[in-house]
């Protein structure tokens, strides 16, 4: 009897690769050549405007007029709207080589709506590096992750801000996956509803897609109640990820009242038996975070200073923070750092 195929067949497998394969390369080049064109489309609007020297008024009525002269000949795709988005992308782009085809016309009109350049440059390089959907691009560019990102290590400077400009996120340390506060505005749990530690775990494992872009890049989700047993007694992790960047297991404490110094010494416990019983030889030491809906700063140095092992602690809320506060918090510390700069110059 012949040999049949199946879908799991060498053949097949083969041929299948090669087709999506194709499929992809495809989808690339005329994705990038849409972004291409419609770069010029811009430079060409906004070259008529200048040798034409027309003013803002008339030249949004230059565009009305071109948006139904190009829709009456190619179909939609030539609103005003989007005319104007064409018109702003080869503006903020100067070179058409440096727009990215890994992301699409729908991610850089999202993107457009950012005026601070590196907040722009930071949500653009986060969007490739971490593979982000527009849906995703918008939620965090909505829950105010730049500042929430650069308010976490209560450090911000210029040096910081050009950083994640020009590299997005860098992961080298358990410190840089760090976020205060978390936002768990997904849950659609109300701002003032009391919620038990059970439930808020239950929940985020129900939305575990939408927590672990929360968490950010490299996390693998492993499970709840992880058994931790110590002469015979049982304790139990209430979160366990696994972040394959840092090679590191990550251990998450919820509470849902502030930080208190027994919760870090229950996670340094966890830690410890991790790191002899759990880790193996390649991994590095696993990392703790203690979710809390408050966290008071002196206490938290003392109650996590003097610890070997890497344990954080970080706010959550449950509902998208204030976007304007955070942005005041931001430049405010930004000008306390150019004030003693100065000062130390003087």
């Amino acid at each position: 009897m012949e040999n049949q195929l199946t879908p799991n067949s060498s053949i097949i497998l083969e041929i299948r690769e090669l087709l999506e394969n194709a499929r992809k390369n495809v989808a690339q080049q005329v994705n990038t050549q849409l972004l291409t064109t419609y770069w010029n489309i811009g430079r060409i609007i906004v070259e008529y405007e200048q040798q034409n020297q027309i003013r803002a008024d008339y030249g949004k009525q230059t565009l009305r007029e071109l948006s139904k002269e190009l829709t009456r000949e190619f179909g939609k795709g030539f609103s005003r709207s989007n005319l104007q988005n064409m018109r702003a992308f080869y503006l903020a782009y100067e070179k058409c080589q440096t727009v990215s085809g890994k992301l699409s016309w729908s991610h850089y009109c999202e993107l457009l709506s950012i005026t601070d350049e590196n907040k722009r440059s930071f949500y653009e390089k986060e969007s490739i590096n971490s593979g982000w959907s527009v849906r995703e691009l918008k939620r965090q560019i909505d829950s105010s992750l730049y500042e929430r990102l650069l308010l976490s290590s209560g450090d911000v400077n210029k040096e910081k801000v050009l950083s994640l400009a020009q590299k997005g996120i860098e992961i080298n340390q358990p410190a840089d996956i760090i976020r205060d506060p978390y936002v768990f505005e997904f849950l659609g749990v109300p701002e003032n509803k009391p919620i038990l530690e059970s439930d808020l775990e239950k929940a985020l494992v129900v939305q575990i897609e939408k927590f672990l872009l929360e968490l950010g890049r490299g996390f693998m989700f492993v499970g709840t109640q992880q058994r931790v047993t110590l002469n015979n007694t049982h304790y139990y992790v209430d979160m366990v990820f696994y972040n394959k960047i840092l090679r590191a297991y990550v251990l998450i404490e919820l509470k849902t009242k502030k930080l208190t110094p027994e919760a870090a010494g229950q996670l340094n416990m966890y830690l410890n038996y991790y790191a002899a019983e759990v880790n193996d030889p390649d991994d590095n030491p696993p990392i703790g975070i203690i979710l809390c809906t408050e966290k008071d700063s002196i206490a938290a140095e003392y109650a996590l200073g003097g610890l070997s092992n890497n344990i954080f602690a970080s706010r959550y809320v449950l509902y998208m923070p204030d976007k304007e506060q955070l942005i005041a918090q931001v430049e405010a510390v930004l000008k306390n750092w150019h004030e003693k700069k100065d000062n130390c110059h003087d």
